[in-house]
């Protein structure tokens, strides 16, 4: 781990951003908008993980978002790829090691809030971990026991709504559900999932919030809506549709995020 952090260290050269952002499907557009960036492949960094699915580009981008220093990370890896919940666990380990302590996530989403359609933008309040797995299985220290009351961190969540404020942008508020994927959520699991006081499912960012939470980082995270989840079109869900619709909310989003983080840290 340290040899990957002492290589990355030397990419960075004198630059020690303290703000990550990780980008989710259909979102790597803002990180064109990284000023004066250097970027560097995941495959440069042992341990970093490479992502197989079709938008996730698989590379940082170090520069600066409204003037303020950060790593944007263009893709994830996800526990469907591999059955490993901690597939993000060497590459958030990395960016703590080199000072990295705020977190922000992003990711594609389905909606079961009708009033909440393709193109809108949540921010996530809290969580349902629904995958029946956990990135700290096998933690051999009593650190595993990570307290989430709090995996979003308020003062970031309220920095985002406020930055939705100034820019004129809706921002819903919500709960997300994980499931564990590849395959898309059936009708009864959305019905469950209302009742269990979803308002978004998807199949990433949850393992991260853990292991970051873990590392002491700070979390905030915003679903793109992408599609009305499985049953309430009567329609088929398809990735192809999540990478068709994401650039639509990503332009929300990527307002809100840019004057979210300027003047951050």
């Amino acid at each position: 781990m340290q040899q990957s952090i002492d290589i990355l260290k030397s990419w960075l050269e004198h630059r020690r951003p303290k703000i990550a952002v990780v980008l989710g499907s259909g979102l790597g557009s803002l990180a064109d908008e990284v000023a004066d960036a250097i970027s560097i492949p995941y495959s440069e960094i042992p341990g970093f993980p490479i992502s197989g699915v079709t938008g996730h580009s698989g590379e940082l981008r170090v520069g600066t978002l409204s003037g303020t220093p950060v790593i944007v990370l263009s893709g994830r890896a996800h526990y469907y790829e591999h059955g490993n919940a901690a597939a993000m666990r060497p590459a958030l380990e990395i960016l703590a090691g080199v000072g990295v302590d705020t977190l922000f996530l992003t990711n594609a989403a389905g909606s079961l809030e009708t009033d909440m359609p393709p193109g809108s933008v949540m921010l996530i309040t809290d969580h349902i971990n629904f995958s029946g797995s956990n990135p700290l299985f096998g933690e051999p220290s009593d650190r595993r026991f990570v307290g989430l009351t709090q995996a979003y961190d308020p003062d970031l969540s309220e920095r985002l709504e406020r930055a939705a404020k100034e820019t004129d942008t809706e921002l819903h508020k919500g709960v997300y559900m994980w499931f564990s994927g590849p395959s898309f959520e059936t009708p009864a699991e959305i019905r469950m999932a209302g009742v269990f006081g979803a308002n978004a499912v998807g199949m990433s960012t949850v393992p991260e919030v853990i292991i970051a939470r873990f590392l002491g980082m700070r979390v905030a995270a915003c679903s793109v809506i992408t599609n009305l989840a499985a049953g309430m079109t009567g329609g088929e869900l398809s990735h192809q549709e999540t990478k068709d619709m994401a650039p639509l909310g990503g332009k929300r989003l990527a307002s809100i995020l840019k004057t979210a983080i300027g003047g951050l840290g």
